[in-house]
């Protein structure tokens, strides 16, 4: 079993490539969407939208903190 990509056209799917099964073979299909990989962090900003009744100043203020603290401890040596 292994998986194979798709298109749906009406109640038809084309698929990429060959199945390598005879013609006339009776087959099982599970259907389902195929994900698309997102960028880094792309979730989270989709969902960001969520919290924003809730944001505060503060909350800005904690993670600009939290950036810096990233950013400088770069910037040192490593030990050892």
């Amino acid at each position: 079993m292994k998986p194979v990509i798709g298109v749906v056209h009406g109640n038809r799917i084309e698929l990429d490539g060959d199945l390598g099964l005879p013609d006339g073979q009776e087959v099982e299909v599970l259907v389902r969407p195929k994900r698309l990989r997102e960028a880094v962090g792309a979730g989270l900003q989709r969902c960001a939208g969520a919290m924003t009744s809730l944001w505060t100043d503060d909350d800005d203020r904690i993670l600009e903190e939290i950036q810096r603290d990233r950013e400088q401890a770069e910037m040192r040596e490593p030990l050892g």
